[in-house]
């Protein structure tokens, strides 16, 4: 079991945490949240809330926080570099794009990104530590928000739905009408029909 971090006087603590490894198209995001002495209720896991859920506490997190962004790696770096690499890239430019420095980062997970700040990694640390929660909340959100106006950019593959993940409807859609270049080419299904099409 994990030991709950325990910041020392004063000191700013940033939690990271990134949504968006499974999917088949779309950016992966990542969010960095630094809390203040209110932390909002309900904070938790993303994936255990509903949406309107965690869209209320989204928007008492931004409100709240003592700083918080986004950061992002592209579906052109996800195929570039990696799903893995991608993640902590897009985690590393969530911290950096913070407009009050944290002083120790706390990173969902078990992996940490190449960073100069002083950081743990915490498997399951979104349901363990509210600032990591926090920030998986905000990430959720945003990429949730991101694929529903995918959808109307390309309609008939159900990103609403599906956010991009390998559903039977996804998988049904791709073989009907085709990868669009949100799809990441480098994942198993996409890049087989690409072969097909090749």
């Amino acid at each position: 079991m994990t030991d709950l971090f325990t910041p020392t006087k004063g000191q700013l603590v940033a939690g990271v945490d990134e949504v968006g490894r499974g999917p088949l198209a779309g950016d992966v995001v990542a969010a960095a949240v630094i809390l203040g002495d209110t932390v909002p209720a309900g904070i938790t896991d993303s994936k255990k809330l509903s949406e309107n859920r965690r869209d209320r506490i989204a928007a008492d997190i931004r409100e709240f926080a003592v700083s918080w962004a986004i950061g992002r790696a592209s579906v052109l770096e996800i195929d570039e570099l990696n799903i893995l690499q991608a993640s902590l890239l897009a985690m590393h430019r969530a911290v950096a794009a913070l407009h009050i420095q944290p002083h120790f980062v706390l990173v969902d997970g078990n992996r940490l990104p190449r960073w100069p700040y002083e950081a743990r990694a915490v498997i399951g640390g979104d349901a363990l530590e509210p600032a990591i929660g926090a920030a998986s909340i905000l990430a959720k959100v945003q990429r949730d928000a991101e694929l529903v106006a995918l959808n109307d950019q390309y309609p008939g593959y159900g990103f609403e739905k599906h956010k991009g993940y390998p559903t039977r409807e996804h998988l049904q859609a791709l073989e009907a009408l085709g990868p669009t270049p949100s799809h990441r080419t480098s994942f198993g299904p996409v890049k087989r029909l690409l072969r097909q099409g090749s």
